[in-house]
């Protein structure tokens, strides 16, 4: 028997996706015609008559078919992936407020790395400044770098030369040669990473971000796919690591996570020098980094 609240309910869920289409619609529409065609590196032309970009040009740049596009403008009921909604912004410049707009309004999660999070206050920066000589960043659960201090910029890698959508721990461990040179026992972390990815990522099984990430992982990484494929699993907990850093040497240090929340979201990640060489090695990578590096980084 159905009850007047389940026959409310539809229409209710309904309507607000209708709302939301129609918003999208309008969004998409008012960036699209405030864009300039040289801003995206496009001929003005000389019978231009729509104001900014028209709708073809924006599918171009997208890489996606006009038609969709257009019916995306008209508010059809279509299905947007989260590859579509990152090539748009994209393709419109949307600024993060925009693009953050853009992905609400379209119901998904944004796949990229968090470049902005809330936890990252100034007061926080200011801690991780304070840290030093100590190596500090702040991860997010899917191991994103979300901020990191002078010293933690050169322990691994020079992490200001890697662009904002590699800054991943797991990316960095798996792909880029000088983080993964820097790692003295680097089959072992790799394998503990993957362990604690899995886990975590059992309570976000159904986030396109999280998806993303491990497709990416899956994809760039045999390595990866051999450990992923062993299914194992356990707790972050803190320990001891020990990195050759191509500035200092050979750094142990002791591994630490500061919770943000009371969730097990944000945390800052801090490495106390394990012995007192390492101390100096450390303040050493830490005087090289303020003579290229005024102040903690996101």
């Amino acid at each position: 028997m159905t009850t007047v609240a389940q026959e409310t309910a539809v229409p209710a869920t309904a309507s607000l996706s209708v709302i939301r289409r129609h918003e999208l619609a309008a969004f998409l529409r008012h960036r699209r015609e405030h864009i300039t065609p040289e801003q995206v590196g496009l001929p003005r032309g000389r019978r231009r008559r729509t104001p900014g970009l028209r709708r073809e040009e924006v599918a171009q740049l997208s890489a996606v078919g006009v038609t969709w596009y257009t019916w995306l403008e008209q508010a059809r009921d279509i299905q947007v992936s989260v590859q579509v909604l990152d090539a748009l912004a994209r393709a419109l410049l949307l600024d993060p407020s925009e693009r953050s707009h853009l992905f609400q309004l379209a119901g998904a999660a944004d796949p990229t790395p968090a470049t902005a999070c809330p936890s990252i206050t100034p007061a926080v920066r200011h801690v991780l400044e304070q840290l030093e000589p100590l190596p500090a960043c702040v991860q997010n659960s899917r191991y994103d770098i979300l901020a990191y201090n002078r010293t933690y910029g050169l322990l691994l890698c020079d992490l200001d030369t890697v662009p904002a959508e590699d800054r991943n721990c797991m990316i960095l461990s798996y792909t880029n040669d000088d983080w993964r040179s820097s790692i003295v026992h680097l089959p072992e972390v790799q394998r503990l990473m993957a362990a604690r990815f899995r886990a975590t990522m059992a309570g976000h099984l159904a986030e396109p971000a999280w998806k993303m990430l491990l497709k990416r992982l899956r994809t760039e990484s045999p390595e990866f796919r051999e450990v992923w494929d062993r299914h194992e699993v356990i707790e972050h907990r803190g320990r001891r690591k020990e990195f050759m850093n191509r500035y200092v040497g050979r750094v142990s240090v002791d591994h630490t996570d500061l919770w943000l929340g009371p969730e097990a979201g944000p945390r800052m990640v801090t490495y106390a020098p394990a012995d007192e060489e390492s101390r100096r090695r450390l303040e050493r990578l830490h005087a090289i980094a303020v003579e290229r590096v005024p102040a903690a980084r996101a």
